[in-house]
């Protein structure tokens, strides 16, 4: 078995235990397994991705520690839209999308009527069709994931 994955297992059993976050001293789970500290962060940076479900916090200051916290079931659900989506989408898939996730009340109703307004095809008439279905896509999927940030 690879070393990275190996530390991506042992931070997964971590989650194993019930908790929706896990704190990392980098060090000392590198020592443990016989790694450099940098091969931790190689594994936390590409394993552990907002994409994936996950949001990671580094705090400073007295050994330190990395913080990789497990989004929601909300929060998954959101996240499998985002990576659905593709390179592209038209407003009408996009308006979609949006009344779904509404409906399904995985986002408010205030939020779902901004993102709307963003996805407009209005917003994109100067631009070619699909130039502008490739900027809604990009911008869509920075919306939720700001909104489950």
């Amino acid at each position: 078995m690879k070393m990275s994955d190996l530390i991506a297992d042992m931070i997964m059993d971590m989650f194993d235990k019930g908790e929706s976050t896990v704190q990392i001293q980098r060090n000392d789970l590198a020592n443990r397994l016989g790694c450099v500290p940098s091969q931790i962060n190689y594994v936390i940076t590409s394993r552990f991705t907002p994409e994936a479900g996950y949001r990671i916090e580094s705090r400073r200051g007295g050994g330190g520690c990395i913080l990789i916290t497990r989004a929601n079931t909300k929060d998954n659900a959101i996240m499998a839209l985002i990576n659905s989506i593709g390179a592209s989408i038209d407003e009408r898939t996009a308006r979609a999308h949006l009344y779904n996730l509404n409906y399904q009340k995985l986002i408010d109703d205030r939020s779902a009527r901004l993102m709307t307004t963003a996805v407009h095809d209005s917003n994109y008439k100067e631009l070619p069709k699909e130039t502008a279905d490739i900027i809604r896509a990009k911008l869509l999927k920075q919306m939720l994931l700001a909104y489950i940030d």
